[in-house]
């Protein structure tokens, strides 16, 4: 049944992102058009005009008219009208207020830190309820291996029936939701496309800088150009991806569970690491960032549960 519910929110999801997907501007012989500066691929439907000359002229010399944009500051709640669900709801509000910020703090880098943070404060309960879930199943673990001995080898309906109910009191009784573990990983994916489909759509985060980092350009091009400080990216972004998932296991697995899980982990890091150097930086500051707010929040969790233990 857990496993059903997530493959449907998942087509869900896919279905709704589908309704409205960036897409990139192309030369006449349909190749895609590249900031020399950053090496970004120009966004072809951008929800407000560029400020760079550079810029500007790039849309120009390939005939497309954005003296119709607003500039950025100027943009509206849901610029450019209906185009889909997933735009609409998602991606347009989020542009909306990534632009009220960053005008108001002057810097949209400090400004995908403030929004990322608030949406990690705005989602506490939920994400508190799955670390905590975590450490229960950990507390829970003696009387799921004894569970698991006692109907081992029995595989007729009556005893699965019979495990299945003994499983269900113990998780009342440790206060385990077997979905809730899901629940934050489902809404994890949605705000991730959002947040990218929202900086690609924006000129005014890939004209910017942050901490010498120019946010439109992937760490890859800015290694290549020279900019080897741009490892820190790469580097920044596999640690706090490493550290969210290692803390995020349970030692509440059995020891093939355990393995599966590791080996899934492990690819997962390695997804991450390649993609690290392809993400532009304004995406790889939200990841490092939200990944570090998870890092926190289960350090405090165990934290607080040993301290409970203990008392």
């Amino acid at each position: 049944m857990r496993q059903k519910i997530i493959k449907v929110t998942l087509v869900l999801l896919l279905a709704l992102s589908l309704t409205g997907c960036t897409k990139y501007l192309k030369t006449d012989d349909n190749q895609a058009v590249i900031n020399e500066v950053t090496g970004q691929r120009l966004t072809e439907n951008i929800l407000c005009q560029p400020e760079q000359e550079e810029l500007v002229k790039l849309y120009e010399e390939n005939d497309h008219n954005i003296d119709k944009l607003p500039h950025c500051s100027d943009m509206k709640f849901l610029e450019g009208g209906y185009e889909g669900i997933w735009t609409t709801i998602f991606v347009k509000p989020l542009a909306w207020i990534i632009v009220q910020v960053g005008t108001f703090v002057k810097n949209y880098g400090l400004a995908i830190i403030i929004i990322t943070l608030l949406i990690r404060l705005i989602l506490l309960p939920i994400t508190k309820k799955t670390a905590m879930q975590s450490e229960n199943m950990k507390k829970a673990k003696p009387e799921l291996d004894k569970l698991e001995k006692k109907y081992r080898g029995k595989t007729d309906p009556q005893s699965n029936q019979q495990k299945a109910q003994e499983m269900l009191m113990i998780y009342k009784k440790y206060n385990i939701s077997p979905l809730s573990g899901c629940i934050f990983a489902l809404i994890q994916i949605p705000l991730f496309f959002a947040f990218y489909e929202s900086l690609n759509r924006l000129p005014a985060v890939f004209e910017e800088t942050f901490l010498g980092f120019q946010l439109g350009t992937s760490p890859w091009v800015g290694i290549t150009n020279g900019n080897y400080q741009y490892i820190l990216i790469v580097l920044l972004v596999i640690a706090a991806t490493y550290l969210s998932f290692k803390l995020n296991s349970s030692s509440s697995m059995s020891k093939e569970q355990e393995k599966q899980m590791k080996l899934m982990t492990n690819i997962m890091v390695v997804m991450i690491s390649i993609a690290s150097f392809t993400i532009s930086t304004g995406i790889a500051v939200y990841w490092i960032i939200n990944s570090t707010f998870t890092i926190v929040q289960n350090l405090f969790v165990k934290r607080r549960k040993k301290n409970d233990k203990e008392s």
